[in-house]
């Protein structure tokens, strides 16, 4: 399961984050585990997802200001699937 992500899950944060992290409960199979970030007009703005241990990123660069989703999929190593989504704002 999500146990926090960075920036935290509708929060509004004043710059972009370089990175969106999600921290799991469990450590993740990385072949079957990944997200996406989709901004204000629900075009992709990340660069790929990358997973160690518990801990997912999803590159980003810098984001204008506006609301961001978040979606993911997780396989934990003892085989336990989840998925889930949030939003989070950059920028008032």
């Amino acid at each position: 399961r999500l146990d926090h992500a960075s920036p935290p899950v509708g929060s509004t944060v004043a710059s972009s984050p370089g990175a969106v992290t999600l921290y799991f409960t469990e450590r993740l199979e990385p072949k079957f585990s990944g997200g996406e970030v989709r901004g204000p007009g629900g075009a992709r703005v990340d660069h790929g997802s990358s997973v160690s241990g518990n801990v997912m990123r999803l590159s980003v660069g810098g984001l204008r200001p506006g609301r961001y989703s978040v979606t993911w999929h997780a396989l934990s190593v003892d085989t336990h699937k989840t998925q889930g989504s949030f939003s989070f704002q950059v920028g008032r």
